[in-house]
């Protein structure tokens, strides 16, 4: 019992996987090979958690344990940083890969210590880092969001910028969409009457002659704000800039003749 238990804290302390550009491998084409081996490469942290959480006698305590080696990996992780800039991009990164790999990696095992430690997990990666506002999705979610259009106005400003699909932008606000919004109460009504009106505001956009100048003008004035918002943490913050648009783009374009 007890090497179960030592086996499940030390898996825990680097189950964040330790990738100098985590966003690198987060796109359509590498992330469920990426996915696949780093949940492969944790299955034995995964079976003496669960091993251990079903053998507890104070399960709460068990899984309190579990999420302080987390959390106590990545202040460990920051604090190795020396300039503060640097710092809020190491906890960037920290956010992605415990988006992406880490909290989907535990639902994907599953099993009883899943749900409550996500949770806990959750609880104390707000209290240690306020700032931030990460959420849990299976992997099979955030995959498929790859195969989505995300999003119809902000994929035409990155294409008239001459940026790919797999940019670093449209990245973001993909993780963003399937690692926050839908996890909102209202987020995935927010999403569904968003696909009802950007197809044709992107339509009648593009029929204009200045329609570059038009993007241009929406990505300085909303989306790099609503990107820098995601990247600090603030996503209640970038929600509300982002439907700001929506509803002014909406005026001046879907209801037009």
């Amino acid at each position: 019992m007890e090497n179960t238990y030592l086996t499940a804290l030390h898996g825990m302390e680097k189950i964040i996987p330790d990738w100098e550009n985590p966003m690198g491998s987060f796109n359509k084409k590498s992330y469920a090979d990426t996915f696949k081996k780093y949940y492969e490469s944790n299955l034995n942290v995964y079976e003496a958690v669960e091993t251990g959480y079903n053998n507890a006698v104070d399960k709460e305590q068990f899984i309190l344990n579990m999420a302080d080696a987390v959390i106590e990996s990545a202040v460990s992780a920051i604090d190795a940083v020396i300039k503060k800039r640097k710092k809020d991009a190491k906890l960037i990164d920290l956010n992605l890969c415990m988006v992406v790999y880490v909290l989907p990696g535990i639902l994907k095992y599953g099993g009883e210590s899943a749900k409550p430690l996500t949770d806990i997990i959750l609880k104390c990666w707000k209290e240690q880092f306020p700032s931030t506002n990460i959420s849990a999705a299976p992997f099979e979610d955030i995959e498929a969001g790859f195969h989505k259009k995300w999003c119809y106005i902000t994929t035409a400003v990155c294409e008239t910028q001459g940026k790919p699909d797999d940019c670093y932008e449209l990245t973001l606000f993909r993780n963003y969409r399937d690692g926050y919004l839908m996890q909102q109460p209202e987020g995935e009504q927010v999403i569904r009457e968003y696909y009802d009106v950007a197809p044709t505001i992107v339509k009648r956009i593009n029929k204009l002659p200045e329609r570059e100048k038009i993007y241009q003008s929406i990505w300085e004035t909303y989306l790099y704000p609503c990107m820098t918002m995601i990247e600090k943490g603030e996503n209640e913050s970038c929600k509300e800039l982002y439907m700001e648009m929506v509803r002014k783009l909406q005026e001046e374009y879907f209801y037009c003749s």
